[in-house]
Order: C-alpha cells, then structure tokens, then sequence
C-alpha cells in the first residue's frame, strides 16, 4: 500500500493539514473494497481527487472511470443520461443509447453534485446501489450492472433529508464510507504553500517570472476566508500573474484582487415584493362600500322624516344639503332630483307603521296625499360574500389561475383559498 506522502505527490494534492491527510489516508484504505463512499466538503476544495485515487488504488483501476455531474444536468434526461434509454421512449430517441451505468460496467462512477438528483431518479439509484439492477428509459427489462459508486456533495445532507429533497435510505446507503475535506480557511499553513505552487505553474504556461508576495500580503493572504477554497485561490493566482508588471506583489495590490468579505460570493436576496395595484383596488372597493351605507342610513333617515311629516316640500327644504349630497346633479345642473310624490312606496321601520291613505281623483294636485305601503324594516346587507367571490375571480384571473399566486396577493393561505374555491363552486 503506497504511503499517504506518496499518494498526495502521485495525484498533486498540496498541503500537510492533518485533516486532508486523513482523508487521504481513508480514501486508500477502502479502495481495494467495493462499499460506496460519500466525498463531502464546500465548493472547490478538491473533492474529484479522491474519487480518482480510489479507483487507481481498486482492482476495477483497469475498468472504465467515469465523472458525472449531477447537477449539469436537465431533470429531464438525467435518467436517460445515468442509465440509457430504448428507441422511440421519448420525442427525439431515434435510437437506443447506454446509459453510464452500462458502460462503466466493471469500473467506477463518480457522481458529483448526488444533492442535486431528482427524487425518481434517486430511487433508481437505490436500487443500482441494493442489487445492481435498472432498467433503461421505456423499457421493461431487468439489466445487471457492477459498478463502484463513488459521490459527492456540498449541501448538508440532514437538511436536505428533513426538507425532503433527498432519500434517507439512499443517504446511508451511499455514505458507507464518509470522506470530509476540509474548507481551505481551515487550512491556514496550506494556503500560502498552494499559492506559490499556483504562482510556478502560471509562471511556467505563460512563460514570466513567478509572483512573489511581500510579509504584509501573506499575512492578508492567510487572514481571508477564501469562501471559493482552492478554486478561488488558484484564480486570483492566475489573475495576479497575468496583470502585474511588478512580481513583488505588495499588500495593497494583493488587496485589489481580493473581493470584500462576505461579498465574494452569490448570495440570494428576498427584494421585497411591490404593493400590487389589486390591494389599492381593494382599500378603494372598501371605501366605496361604507360610503354606501352611509348613503343607505341618510335615505332611510329621510324617508321617515318624509312619512312623519307628510310635506314633500317643507322636507326638500329642510333637508336641501343632504338630499343634493344623496342624489348630486343631472345633465340640467339642477342641484337634486325631486323627491318622489305621488303613489310612491316608502319603506319606514317595522315597529312604526303607517296607515294607507285613500288616493281620490280630485286630489291630484294635493301634495298632502300619498299611498303608503305598510313599512317593512329591511336588513341592511353589504353581501361581503358577493365581493368576496369577486376578489377572489380577479386575482385568479390576474394570475392566470395559479392558486399560490393568488394567495399570496389576497393576503390569504393557499389552503384558505382552496376552501373558499370549493365552498363557492368556482
């Protein structure tokens, strides 16, 4: 079994840190075994190296290595991708194709980004993993296959488990072995060891002397998080010996290349979602519906005062202001329209009702005179239920249908608006 020292300088991998020298020293010791490994760790710290030393180190080092990443791939044909498909399965299978799996019969797969696999194509992969077997894309036969499964990923997998992104079963069943490389912060005497390696090889492709950093800039080079790992660290590498004229490489120019902290990485931010015109639409419809009671008290209000007093003429003067605020002005800018006089019904509350007066011909001209119904008190009614299946039909329309949507704009679960689809018979 080759050393440790030997393996790091066989596959080019920089640094002492004892815990990457315990990750290589694991990943020798289940090569020559067939159990599955999980490699974890963040972004760019150098995950694809142990796969490939667990495949050199393994009998199948003779058998086909092939890397895919989980995450570069559409949803759509990852399945056809992984393993295969027949003729005619799908629109554009013109012909029949071998999956990865069939053709990495006898070697090892390495899957990086496993965090990223669709839920059905990871229950697929379970079933690789238990017995070997998968069936290619619109096809019914059983195939065999017998490949080391070797994955990786940055994600923390308990969460993804409890979100229900990823398979509990096929998390233990991959992780028989975990492998964990550390973050490059956590690595401070490898950091200015893998620049000056970075510095050498650029200095060698673009034939220029190497860069070299001053007391100060080392000190910032070890001092930063390197949220990128390696990668990030190789970039600025290349960078700074591409563009500096200078090879003495100055705190203050070090600094020019390096991103602020915490900023040197995307990072998802929630904008704030506009105030939607719907919301304006519905403080005004509110609006318009207590102005309406208003309006509906006012001509209750004098309607009894007409029945009480019986003069239409002494209660238009009296009550000139509100009935020209009730009825506004016509085309004729008369100030109100004429109460209503003869042979009106007005309806009064119930516990005062009024007698009906006979109606005699050669009354017409007598303003005292008017045919009352007996009164009847009305409920008054704003029929919330009504403007509520209107909002409710708008903001579906405006989001053309899409219940969530909808929700959201009207303030409301979509559970509750469900319910409410159901109970109006939407």
């Amino acid at each position: 079994m080759e050393s440790v020292q030997a393996i790091k300088q066989r596959f080019e991998i920089i640094g002492n840190d004892p815990k990457l020298n315990r990750a290589v020293e694991k990943a020798i010791q289940v090569a020559p075994t067939d159990i599955s490994v999980l490699v974890t760790g963040e972004s760019g710290v150098g995950k694809e190296s142990i796969p490939k030393i667990i495949h050199a180190l393994s009998h199948r080092k003779h058998g086909k290595y092939i890397a895919v990443n989980c995450g570069a791939i559409p949803e759509g044909t990852i399945d056809s991708e992984l393993f295969g498909h027949e003729k005619g399965a799908f629109t554009g299978a013109t012909s029949t194709r071998e999956g990865y799996f069939e053709v990495a019969d006898g070697g090892t797969i390495f899957l990086d980004e496993v965090g990223e696999l669709p839920l059905t194509t990871q229950v697929r992969l379970l079933r690789v993993l238990e017995n070997g077997e998968f069936i290619k894309v619109g096809s019914s036969q059983v195939q065999k296959t017998n490949v080391r499964i070797v994955a990786a990923t940055n994600v923390n997998m308990f969460d993804a488990i409890e979100k229900g992104k990823f398979r509990e079963d096929l998390y233990y069943r991959l992780s028989t072995v975990e492998i964990s490389l550390p973050p490059l912060r956590e690595r401070k005497d490898d950091i200015h060891l893998l620049f000056r390696k970075f510095s050498s090889d650029f200095a060698h492709k673009y034939k220029m002397p190497p860069i070299k950093l001053d007391d100060n800039a080392v000190d910032l080079l070890l001092k930063y998080r390197w949220g990128g790992n390696i990668r990030q660290l190789r970039n600025i590498a290349e960078q700074i010996s591409v563009l500096e004229t200078n090879r003495n490489i100055s705190l203050s120019a070090l600094r020019n290349y390096l991103p602020e902290q915490g900023s040197n990485l995307p990072a998802v931010v929630r904008d704030k979602k506009p105030e939607s015109d719907f919301s304006n639409e519905r403080e005004i419809l509110y609006k318009v519906l207590f102005d309406m009671r208003g309006d509906l008290n006012d001509l209750k209000k004098l309607t009894m005062e007409l029945m009480q007093n019986g003069n239409s003429s002494k209660v238009q003067e009296s009550n000139k202001g509100l009935i020209q605020r009730i009825y506004g002005q016509d085309e004729n800018h008369r100030e109100y329209e004429e109460l209503p006089q003869r042979n009106e019904v007005f309806t009064a509350p119930a516990k005062r009702p009024e007698p009906v007066a006979e109606h005699h011909d050669d009354d017409d001209d007598d303003d005292d005179h008017y045919l009352f119904a007996e009164a009847v008190e009305e409920e008054e009614t704003l029929r919330l239920d009504e403007k509520e299946i209107e909002l409710i039909k708008k903001a579906l329309e405006r989001n053309k249908g899409k219940r969530k949507a909808a929700a959201d704009e009207l303030g409301i679960s979509e559970r509750t608006l469900y319910r409410k689809i159901k109970q109006y018979d939407l």
